[in-house]
């Protein structure tokens, strides 16, 4: 009997340790297969802002890497309208080196938004990326009314 249940035990102990194994394997960095030239590939092409309050900080930020053999030359950011002004690295990108395009939207605007920000490159396959914003910008809360007591003529008593 004892026989069996340290057999059980280690069957689920086993079981238990390539699980986690497994799990370790799907997180960290994302494996990127490497271009012949320059090349790029973003941490996220969306970004969600969530619900955001009106009149807050707009800006954020797209992480991306250079998976080529090659320096990356980042030619031009292009926001869909306005309310979304794009940045982006003057100097060319290095082989196995990290980037950021920044973006900042206009949180002026109430309500729903998706936008699009087009980037252009010497990306290899890809000349032309378009990445996501999108989120709510909320309403000012209104402010609490107050109540004030009716104007009521003094009684003679």
């Amino acid at each position: 009997m004892k026989k069996i249940f340290l057999v059980a035990m280690l069957t689920i102990l086993g079981a238990v340790t390539s699980n986690a194994q497994d799990l370790k394997k799907t997180k960290g960095p994302i494996a990127t297969p490497k271009i012949d030239g320059a090349g790029i590939v973003f941490e996220s092409e969306t970004i969600d802002y969530g619900s955001i309050e009106h009149n807050s900080d707009g800006k954020r930020e797209f992480v991306f890497t250079n998976n080529g053999s090659k320096p990356l030359v980042i030619t031009n950011t292009q926001g869909s309208c306005g309310c979304t002004v794009p940045t982006s690295p003057k100097e060319p990108i290095a082989p196995g080196a990290r980037g950021v395009i920044g973006v900042k939207y206009a949180t002026d605007r109430v309500g729903p938004f998706t936008k699009t920000v087009t980037v252009t490159s010497n990306a290899e396959g890809q000349p032309t990326k378009v990445l996501t914003i999108k989120g709510t910008v909320l309403p000012d809360p209104t402010p609490a009314t107050q109540v004030s007591a009716p104007l009521v003529a003094p009684t003679k008593s």
